[in-house]
């Protein structure tokens, strides 16, 4: 299969008659699939109504089939056609937070095929505020089924170009509307509980979902991989970069000991560090720099890319700084931890 990619600009008027964004649509009504940037990563999409279409996207990502995928809607309508209750506190999160990073996981209607749901009850639903995922989905018609454009286990992708080396081929095409923002996925919010749980940390903090719904809690499923996903990024190893990676919480010095350690056993070693520390670690062969520690919004933003260039430079191994999980950080220590598989060094 030929990839075809498609460049739009975002600030363009009248993006829902872009003839590119007219033809993606086309090709999606047809049953194919398309990746298109987010606010946060980049999608993979398809017709959620067409189980056909789904399964292309379990296969070009080589994802497991129990792993539910996020449908994308534009509209509350379209929330309505595919989900049998909005309750009220959920309603408080949509006007608060949509558009937006934001997943609400509700009971679902059976409008969109199980493949979506993995034969769940329920439907994990968002709508994005990045303008040309809206306008794809606005021409399409369609609730657009979307997880994030890489091969699974791989960092999400926040640029067409990643997005073009995991899937070229495998995939009808990609609109490539420039780097994405957020950096990291939505924050997934399971609205069937009391209090609300929080399935995967992601763009909205659980500072900002307290402010406007009250206590929430985490599931059990963030840190215990054999439960039931009941949404993306709960089960399985994921954004891992080729080398083995670790994560370091004693800091600098533990670090730069652990880089000789390397070193002395004739590896090649990275470090994942931030823009006050870039001149921390001189024993290292790649230091990569992912935003600035007194601002974590930038660490979130340059995770994925990171994690990226990383598999570039041919490290054997990578020790990363830690964070604070305050706010976004929540957000960045998860992805980090499933990076390292778990991998720790205290």
């Amino acid at each position: 299969m030929k990839t075809k990619l498609w460049k739009v600009d975002p600030e363009a008027e009248d993006l829902v008659n872009d003839p590119q964004i007219r033809e993606a649509a086309a090709l999606l009504e047809r049953g194919e699939i398309i990746a298109f940037p987010t606010e946060t990563v980049y999608g993979l999409g398809g017709n959620a109504k067409i189980r056909d279409s789904v399964r292309k996207i379990y296969a070009a990502k080589g994802r497991p089939s129990d792993n539910p995928l996020i449908v994308h809607v534009a509209t509350e309508e379209q929330v309505r056609e595919i989900c049998t209750e909005i309750n009220p506190m959920a309603k408080k999160l949509i006007d608060a937070f949509w558009p937006g990073p934001m997943t609400l996981v509700l009971p679902s209607r059976g409008a969109v095929t199980d493949t979506v749901t993995a034969g769940l009850s329920t439907v994990a639903i968002r709508m994005p505020s990045h303008p040309v995922a809206r306008a794809l989905i606005l021409a399409s018609g369609l609730p657009i089924a979307a997880p994030s454009a890489n091969s699974s286990g791989h960092p999400s992708p926040t640029t067409a170009g990643h997005v073009l080396h995991d899937l070229n081929g495998k995939i009808a095409g990609i609109i490539d509307g420039g780097e994405t923002g957020v950096g990291v996925e939505s924050t997934v919010v399971d609205c069937t509980t009391t209090p609300m749980t929080i399935l995967r940390p992601g763009g909205i903090s659980r500072e900002q979902l307290a402010e406007v719904i009250g206590p929430v809690t985490d599931d059990p499923g963030l840190t215990r991989p054999d439960q039931t996903p009941k949404a993306p990024g709960m089960k399985y190893k994921h954004y891992a970069p080729e080398a083995t990676m670790y994560l370091v919480p004693k800091g600098k010095d533990r670090i730069r000991e652990l880089v000789v350690n390397q070193k002395n056993e004739h590896r090649r070693v990275g470090v994942l560090t931030t823009l006050e520390n870039k001149d921390a670690f001189p024993d290292a062969d790649v230091v990569l720099t992912c935003g600035r520690r007194s601002d974590p919004v930038t660490v979130a933003h340059d995770l994925f890319a990171v994690l990226r260039r990383f598999d570039a430079e041919n490290v054997n191994v990578i020790y990363s700084e830690t964070f604070s999980e305050a706010g976004i950080g929540k957000a960045i220590m998860n992805r980090l931890s499933k990076a390292a598989a778990g991998r720790v060094l205290e």
